[in-house]
């Protein structure tokens, strides 16, 4: 995914929050876990699905 197409959609708040997450969970998050259970991952996935909620609601008005 392009750096572009990777915020495409969403906010300058949500961005900052989401890095403020990945941070805090690469500090302060478990040692191992599986790759169901993995927070970095999760956050990851959650992100993807905005993206393409966001992406989809633009494509949808034109």
């Amino acid at each position: 995914m392009s750096r572009k197409s990777d915020r495409e959609g969403l906010s300058l708040g949500y961005r900052l929050g989401y890095r403020i997450r990945a941070i805090g969970m690469s500090i302060f998050g478990p040692a191992q876990l599986g790759e169901e259970d993995d927070p970095m991952r999760r956050l990851r996935r959650e992100r993807e699905a905005k993206v393409r909620a966001a992406r989809e609601k633009r494509e949808g008005r034109q």
